[in-house]
């Protein structure tokens, strides 16, 4: 497990604080059935733009607080405990992209915008149904980029988006020369294919920027995944010790302490390699991408057992539109496939080591 100063301690805590008091879990189901078009709360998200959180990996000459990823991931991960939707993840990846592009103008421009929560912003990537960075067949040719993105995370309502082509990243403002097409999925939360149309792009780097970019927004991702995981635990195990069947606690039932242990040692192992990717990450280390192949793995395989396990052990109850544990199965299902599933880390982490 990481080890926080007082200042990151400080902003896990005021982070659980706000989630729990101002975006719990029922903020998320009036999110669903109101069904707005951009997919998230917008007075939620302004407050955490004045909080400082959508700055947090945004260099402080531009506005930010340039707190690095692992404060970002303890942020994302209380927010995930309460499933809050906002597009917090997908706008710092996006920012983290402009950030170390080599564009000074895109730097001044948008990043002071992000920072002040101004601004939504994402990264898209993938061209088809799975995350394959090989395939990629978006191009730019005299400045204008042409290509179409399926499944863009806040699509729907992004002003800027972080494009990837064949020859690396671009900058791709959303007021010209872009389509958007909504894509209802099982998590309720915004995702749209994207179609650019010779828009208007700025160069922010090549494909070893691509690469780093996916690797951010992925321990990112899997950060959210851990706090998702961490909850519907929590709740489970609350449950089973208040449920009382045949006379007593089904707690003491040992076949599902049984299951709860197994449940238990499966997330202190996410919250490791979770953790361990952000550390990587700050600290600029050469195996950042194997350590963020290893954290998406373990939270993909983890949140898939603990968020079944959430829904099969509150039984009946659980199956329902009224419980909330059908909000974190759908989420995981979703989560799991974004930006690789754990097939294709564990494939791309044994790579990595040469095998």
């Amino acid at each position: 497990m990481a080890v926080l100063n007082e200042e990151q301690t400080m902003l896990r805590d005021m982070a659980r604080e706000w989630a729990d008091n101002e975006v719990p879990v029922s903020a998320f189901r009036k999110v669903r059935n109101a069904a707005p078009a951009e997919g998230y709360d917008a007075a939620a998200w302004a407050e955490m733009g004045q909080m400082g959180w959508a700055g947090i990996v945004v260099p402080e000459e531009f506005g930010g607080s340039a707190f690095g990823y692992l404060s970002l991931g303890m942020v994302l991960e209380q927010l995930g405990r309460n499933l809050t939707a906002s597009p917090l993840a997908s706008t710092a990846a996006a920012a983290a992209a402009i950030a170390l592009g080599g564009s000074d103008a895109a730097k001044a421009e948008w990043l002071p915008k992000i920072a002040a929560g101004e601004v939504v912003a994402t990264v898209a990537v993938d061209e088809g149904p799975n995350h394959d960075p090989t395939k990629i067949s978006t191009s730019v040719s005299g400045g204008l980029l042409s290509g179409t993105k399926a499944f863009v995370a806040e699509g729907d309502s992004a002003q800027v988006f972080v494009v990837a082509a064949v020859d690396g990243l671009y900058l791709v403002a959303g007021d010209a020369g872009v389509t958007r097409s909504p894509r209802k999925m099982a998590d309720f939360r915004s995702h749209a294919q994207v179609k650019f149309d010779a828009a208007k792009a700025e160069k922010l780097g090549g494909p070893e920027l691509t690469a780093k970019v996916i690797d951010l927004a992925t321990a990112a991702l899997s950060a959210e995944m851990l706090g998702m995981a961490e909850q519907a635990f929590s709740v489970t195990n609350d449950y089973l010790k208040t449920r009382v069947q045949f006379g007593q606690a089904l707690s003491t039932f040992q076949a599902l302490q049984h299951r709860m242990a197994k449940m238990f040692t499966e997330l202190e192992l996410m919250r490791s390699a979770v953790e361990g990717a952000l550390e990587a990450i700050d600290a600029g280390r050469s195996d950042t991408d194997q350590a963020v192949s290893l954290a998406k793995a373990i939270a993909s395989d983890t949140l898939h057992l603990v968020s079944r396990e959430m829904v099969q052990l509150h039984g009946g109850i659980g199956m329902t539109d009224e419980h909330d544990a059908g909000f974190y199965l759908k989420r995981a299902y979703v989560l799991e496939t974004m930006w690789g599933n754990a097939a294709f880390h564990r494939e791309r982490f044994a790579r990595l080591n040469g095998y």
